[in-house]
């Protein structure tokens, strides 16, 4: 797997703190939605993969997983239409990285339960 580092896929975390409600229907159906996209064992270990990198993780992910490329694809998939990861193309391949402020807002809603 090889790193990279691009502000277009993974910029720099800032320290901006979601204001939204942790509470109410809107939060709720927020919650649900990303508890949703992480209720899976490899979501969450994409995201762990992900989250110790300070790189974009260019390449290929399926090394770090014993699942076929075309399920890693699928649950990459599921974890962007989420927010919770973004991911660009780079040529023939594509670079993930975590989307630090959607990690923020589930630790912030979840915590609110």
């Amino acid at each position: 797997m090889k790193d990279q580092r691009s502000d277009d896929c993974c910029p720099v975390p800032n320290a901006d703190s979601d204001l939204r409600p942790v509470e109410g229907d809107e939060a709720d159906q927020e919650l649900a939605m990303l508890a949703k996209a992480i209720a899976h064992p490899a979501r969450v270990r994409i995201l762990r993969v992900l989250v110790r990198r300070t790189t974009c993780v260019c390449g290929d992910i399926v090394d770090e997983l014993p699942l076929a490329q075309s399920t890693v694809s699928q649950h990459l998939k599921v974890l962007k239409e989420a927010g919770l990861i973004r991911g660009e193309v780079d040529g023939p391949r594509v670079c993930y990285c975590v989307e630090p402020r959607a990690l923020r807002r589930l630790r912030a809603l979840a915590a609110g339960i």
